[in-house]
C-alpha cells in the first residue's frame, strides 16, 4: 500500500491533537500552546507538499489546510465545549472532507469528474446533516432533561409540604413544651 506524505503528515497532526482535545478543561495558556503548535504543524503539512508538483501538489495543500482547520474546530470544541463548538467541529470535518474530494475530482474528466463533485456535494451535505441532526438532539435532550429535574424537584416539594403538614397536625395532640418541642422537630425535618 503507497502512503502519500501528505497523508502521513495529517495523521500526524491529528495525533499531537491527542492531549488537546481529550482534556476536561484547558486553560487559556494550555489552549494557546496548542493553537500554536496546530499552526506550526499546518506549516510544516503544507511545505512538504513543496516536493511534490502538479495534481498531487494541490491535494496535499488542500488536506494540510483541511487538516488543520478541523484540528483548529477540535480544539475550539474541547477550550469551550458546547453544542455549538461540537457542531462547528463536525462541520468542519464534512467541509474539509469535501474539499479534499472536490481536488481528487480534478482528476477526472466530463461526466466523471461532474458525478464526482455531486458525490462529494452530497457526501458533505450528509454530514453537515448529521451534524445538525446531532446538535438539535443534544439540545432536545438537554431541554428534556432539565423539564425532568423541575418536575422532580416539584414533586419532591409537594410530597415534603404534605408530610410536613401531617407532621403538625401530629403535634396538635401534645399541648404546651412538648407541642412546641414537636412543631420545631418537624420543621427541622421538613426544612420549614
Amino acid at each position: 500500500m503507497k502512503s502519500h506524505p501528505h497523508t502521513l503528515l495529517a495523521l500526524a497532526l491529528l495525533s499531537s491533537l491527542a492531549f488537546g482535545v481529550s482534556a476536561q478543561s484547558m486553560t487559556k495558556a494550555e489552549y494557546k500552546v496548542q493553537e500554536e503548535k496546530i499552526e506550526a504543524d499546518g506549516k510544516v503539512a503544507k511545505g512538504a507538499c513543496d516536493s511534490l508538483a502538479g495534481q498531487l501538489k494541490k491535494v496535499c495543500v488542500v488536506d494540510a489546510k483541511g487538516v488543520t482547520k478541523v484540528a483548529m474546530a477540535d480544539l475550539e470544541a474541547s477550550y469551550k465545549p458546547s453544542v455549538a463548538t461540537r457542531f462547528e467541529a463536525r462541520k468542519a470535518k464534512a467541509d474539509a472532507a469535501y474539499d479534499l474530494a472536490r481536488e481528487h475530482c480534478n482528476e477526472k474528466t466530463s461526466n466523471a469528474k461532474d458525478v464526482c463533485v455531486k458525490e462529494a456535494k452530497a457526501a458533505q451535505t450528509a454530514a453537515v446533516a448529521d451534524a445538525k441532526l446531532q446538535q438539535k438532539t443534544t439540545e432536545a435532550n438537554t431541554t428534556a432533561a432539565e423539564k425532568k429535574m423541575d418536575a422532580r424537584a416539584t414533586a419532591t416539594d409537594d410530597k415534603n409540604t404534605a408530610d410536613y403538614k401531617v407532621a403538625l397536625e401530629k403535634c396538635d395532640s401534645f399541648a404546651g413544651a412538648p407541642k412546641t418541642t414537636c412543631q420545631e422537630t418537624a420543621k427541622k425535618t421538613y426544612g420549614k
